[in-house]
């Protein structure tokens, strides 16, 4: 396997899409424990584990992160958080996939703490070639502090889906052909980390953390990677190449289905941002005189 990308895992592609899918198989359950895709990327000792549960905890000595023992290119990644309860101000949750270096791809789920009573503000950004600016910010239509929710991102070579309970919330398509660049050719890692931003999470900086409510925990559990993992050992151009479908192998994430959106997810992303969303910076002219090209392309 060490010159392969692998597929994690073979799940009921096969049932779903209706026809008989060629893989390389690896033995892996599509929702699996945490460290067995995962592992502590800093501050051990803010890690609580009990039994399937995660807790990550900040206090004003650290917050804490994690990330996928293997890097991923196409597929869909989910995991379920429940946010830090009551007043969260100045913290921030994240869960992302990014690649490595300079020019890095990364997409973005950032949970901004609040004081108790106001709702989450969920951003979004997107980075394509170490170029980012691109974010989006929304009110949920629930309390993510009281249950557990899950947030995905689906990935393939035609859009990049931000998904929360299956709802889409934000797509970033390709638009290569209108010269726009877009992320398929470097293998991401999946991360996720809690951590001290009062200089901007709340309020833009005006609410500061509150460390006598100390210490804010973020619990996870119902981690999935359904992708394609891409050993290090492996060039990025390769990696491409095997993580693409081609001749008898069919990769699920490049079903046409999953091309676009549903008619029916298309009107979950208008009522979104109908409803819910409280920034986008396409429409920023303060930061954006004149707007992004690929803001003029985007089917809204």
């Amino acid at each position: 396997m060490a010159v392969s990308c692998v597929i994690l895992p073979l799940s009921v592609m096969s049932v779903l899409l209706g026809f008989s899918v060629v893989l390389i198989l690896v033995g892996s359950a599509s929702a699996a424990k945490f460290d067995e895709l995962f592992q502590p990327g800093w501050a051990f000792d803010h890690f609580i584990y009990e039994g399937e549960l995660l807790k990550l905890k900040l206090d004003n000595y650290s917050g804490a992160g994690f990330a996928s023992k293997s890097k991923y290119m196409f597929g869909k990644v989910t995991v379920q958080i429940k946010l830090v309860e009551g007043d969260s101000a100045g913290t921030v949750t994240a869960f992302y996939m990014s690649s490595d270096g300079p020019t890095h791809d990364e997409f973005d789920f950032e949970f901004l703490g609040n004081t108790t009573g106001e709702p989450y503000v969920v951003q979004t950004n997107v980075y394509v070639n170490g170029v980012g600016n691109r974010e989006q910010r929304l009110n949920l239509w629930f309390d993510p502090t009281t249950d557990f929710h899950s947030y995905s991102l689906l990935w393939n070579q035609r859009q990049v889906v931000f998904l929360v309970d299956e709802t889409p919330i934000r797509v970033h398509a390709n638009m290569e052909k209108q010269g726009i660049p877009f992320p398929k050719d470097q293998p991401m890692g999946v991360y996720s980390s809690i951590w001290n931003a009062d200089d901007w999470a709340t309020q833009g900086g005006r609410v500061k953390t509150d460390w006598s409510h100390a210490p804010f925990i973020a619990s996870y559990q119902g981690f999935e990677i359904n992708a394609c993992e891409c050993p290090a050992s492996v060039a990025a151009a390769d990696n491409a190449r095997k993580c693409s479908s081609s001749g008898e192998k069919r990769y699920w994430w490049d079903e046409p289905t999953l091309s676009e959106l549903s008619m029916h997810q298309s009107h979950q992303l208008l009522w979104v941002r109908a409803n819910h969303m409280i920034y986008d910076y396409c429409t920023d002219t303060a930061r954006f005189p004149a707007t992004p090209v690929e803001c003029l392309h985007h089917h809204h």
